[in-house]
């Protein structure tokens, strides 16, 4: 990520910007596409995604980080509609195609959901968090029932500081 960042921020584009959100919040694509301005609370540092755009249909809040905040704030200034990343036809996301070609212009054979492989495979050998707060921040769904009936939280808290070290290790120049 460290060596992969700076070329990314050279990149033209909402579907550079859009992937950049993808990694700094370890969404899904289609979780960041379809993002619109009234989910976020910039002042406090939340994006909350509605239950009926997540995979599991449960609402999500996810911390953002000081470069995730920067981003939000520059793509604020040239926003256009309601949606944070909008697309060509009036009203409508950005395709989902525009982070693959993004990463296709760059001449990286990855995916951009693989970001968020990137992202667990990183917390489990570099990052010192639990199983449950990486589990969280993905908003993976706790498969078994008698933890999920008695882990009511969302370690919020938690998931802020793993998303202020990813942010941390993502744009820290490579040798720093």
């Amino acid at each position: 990520m460290p060596a992969f960042w700076p070329k990314l921020q050279i990149q033209d584009g909402l579907g550079a910007r859009a992937l950049e959100l993808t990694i700094l919040t370890a969404c899904r694509s289609g979780e960041v596409l379809n993002a619109v301005w009234s989910e976020f609370d910039i002042d406090g540092g939340v994006w909350t995604i509605p239950g009926e755009r997540m995979k599991a249909g449960q609402e999500h809040r996810v911390p953002l980080s000081g470069p995730a905040l920067a981003l939000l704030h520059k793509l604020s200034a040239i926003r256009i509609g309601e949606h944070v990343f909008p697309g060509m036809r009036k009203g409508q996301p950005l395709s989902n195609m525009a982070m693959k070609m993004t990463l296709r212009r760059m001449k990286v054979d990855v995916t951009a959901h693989g970001f968020r492989s990137t992202f667990r495979t990183w917390i489990a050998e570099r990052a010192n968090y639990p199983h449950e707060v990486a589990e969280a921040a993905l908003a993976h769904t706790i498969e078994n029932k008698v933890v999920a009936a008695y882990q009511r939280g969302n370690l919020f808290d938690k998931r802020r500081k793993l998303m202020d070290d990813w942010a941390a290790y993502c744009t820290t120049p490579v040798g720093r």
